[in-house]
């Protein structure tokens, strides 16, 4: 079992779920708001105090529900369905073997993305905004690579297998 298949299990990503979540509304919700809103959010016990765990608790309820709310998408055919598609074939991968150049990258780009989100943590504990906006541009950098290199897997992939083919409309 791949890594992305048991985080996709711990929130509970069933098909409707991965479905709704190829919504580009979706996607691009989830990439515009999700980490901005955390930081300020954590950011908040500032002037907060422990109050701030309401604004916390609102913004890790979004990041949940995003992928369940928005209808499941009237085509796949956009970048942003494709890179979901993609994260499916990805987390798919030790059931249905991916082409050599594409085993690297995607742990590498994650790899960016997770160090971006240390310094981001490391940002908001110690209040550096500097390191929370470096932490932010990496997971950033990282992430929308990873999901462009999503893309171009499963466009390779789709025409591997007829599940995959039939994830496009």
């Amino acid at each position: 079992m791949t890594l992305e298949r048991k985080i996709a299990g711990i929130f509970n990503m069933s098909e409707t779920t991965w479905e709704r979540h190829a919504n580009p509304w979706s996607g691009w919700t989830r990439i515009i708001t999700g980490l901005p809103l955390l930081i300020l959010a954590f950011w908040s016990r500032i002037w907060l105090g422990w109050w701030a765990l309401i604004p916390i608790a609102i913004v890790v309820l979004w990041i949940w529900l995003n992928p369940r709310i928005f209808p499941k998408p009237r085509s796949t055919n956009n970048w942003v369905s494709k890179s979901v598609l993609g994260e499916r074939v990805w987390l798919n991968r030790d059931k249905i073997s991916v082409p050599q150049h594409h085993r690297r990258v995607p742990n590498i780009l994650s790899a960016i993305s997770a160090l971006g989100g240390v310094l981001v943590i490391w940002g908001l504990v110690t209040l550096n905004i500097w390191i929370t906006l470096l932490g932010t541009t990496l997971h950033y950098s990282g992430k929308l690579w990873y999901l462009d290199r999503m893309v171009w897997l499963y466009e390779e992939m789709k025409e591997k297998n007829p599940d995959y083919q039939s994830w496009l409309y």
